[in-house]
């Protein structure tokens, strides 16, 4: 299963009865200083603005979200990020979180190329996968604060942590998993009293489409559409929430509104069959894909051949990784936007 291709479908709830029987055990380990596997010093901050006693100028702080608001009073020092990507923001900022969820087995630390000169020899705490925590790993942390935003958190597991850490759980007004990575960042920002930082990330970014649009006028007047394909006869088409869609539209490119219709509620994915694979049918189209088998099956399949965007060669195929292009734009993070532009650009404007 591909890390980047179904974040939406990983929403792993865990039930009330279970987050009930684990905090009592989480609660015991915070308060005994349950041990933690750390090398170096993760989630160590730095503040120009600290004053003597290691309180920052920044703090305290109020963040909203999804489950409220939550007012951290003074600079944290040890972070866990339990959104699928929350750790490349985090890192971004200066600060190396203590513990990480993993996506699909792929660690979160170390592998990508965007993140391994920020993460160093560090190795971050793995405590749970996708939406399923373990409360007693995150607890024995001992951290400052929580953060949450690139994740489909409950309501229940957002309790159970509260009751020994601060927590800024998912933005509100957007879906699960479908907020712009901008309010994520500027959320992080906030959280770790580095409001100015974050917003020198954006901006940066922000240039680096608004060149890629100047460069590329005629992105303005193509439609895309980016999909995947796991098995024979199914396919995957993601809707304008989705990291993938939202990172071609900053590219100047035109979503199609038809995928969104077609998605389940709360989704940021269309399941399309062989028979539905006319509405990919854009004036570019890119498969995010993990194997020469899945691009060679994709191609195989006869109503695909129909496709003018095939018979007319403007779908591109793009790996998920070797090189990492799909895993970058799947991320769709301040660290890796900036590689999947160098990646993706010349390939898009190849295509006639």
């Amino acid at each position: 299963m591909s890390a980047g291709a179904r974040p939406a479908l990983a929403r792993f709830a865990r039930s009330a009865p279970r987050v009930a029987a684990v905090v009592v055990a989480a609660l015991a380990l915070a308060a005994c200083g349950g041990g933690a596997e750390k090398s170096e010093s993760p989630s160590t901050t730095t503040s120009a603005s600290a004053d003597g006693g290691g309180k920052s100028a920044a703090f305290p702080v109020t963040v909203e979200h999804k489950y409220g608001s939550t007012t951290i009073d003074k600079e944290p020092k040890t972070i866990v990020t339990l959104g699928l990507s929350d750790q490349d923001a985090v890192l971004a900022l200066g600060v190396k979180p203590a513990g990480a969820v993993d996506w699909f087995k792929e660690k979160p630390y170390g592998k990508w190329p965007w993140t391994k000169d920020k993460w160093g020899s560090t190795q971050p705490q793995i405590v749970g996968e996708r939406d399923e925590y373990n409360i007693e790993k995150i607890a024995a942390l001992k951290p400052d604060l929580v953060i949450a935003q690139y994740s489909g958190m409950k309501k229940e597991q957002y309790d159970t942590l509260s009751t020994f850490t601060k927590v800024v759980a998912q933005p509100k007004d957007h879906p699960d998993y479908g907020a712009p990575w901008q309010l994520m960042t500027r959320q992080i920002g906030k959280a770790l009293g580095k409001d100015a930082e974050a917003g020198k990330l954006i901006t940066d970014i922000d240039a680096r489409f608004e060149a890629v649009r100047e460069k590329h006028p005629e992105f303005a007047t193509k439609t895309l559409a980016v999909a995947d394909s796991f098995e024979a006869g199914k396919y995957s088409a993601f809707t304008k929430t989705d990291p993938k869609s939202i990172f071609f539209s900053e590219l100047g490119f035109k979503l199609k509104p038809e995928l969104d219709t077609l998605a389940k509620p709360g989704w940021n994915v269309a399941e399309l069959s062989a028979e539905k694979l006319n509405v990919l049918d854009v004036d570019r189209l890119v498969w995010v894909t993990s194997s020469t088998e899945a691009n060679d099956r994709i191609k195989a399949e006869p109503l695909y051949k129909k496709l003018k965007v095939h018979q007319e060669k403007r779908d591109l195929f793009v790996p998920y990784q070797g090189p990492d292009i799909g895993a970058a734009f799947s991320f769709n993070t301040v660290l890796s936007i900036p590689y999947a532009i160098d990646e993706i650009e010349p390939l898009l404007a190849a295509v006639k």
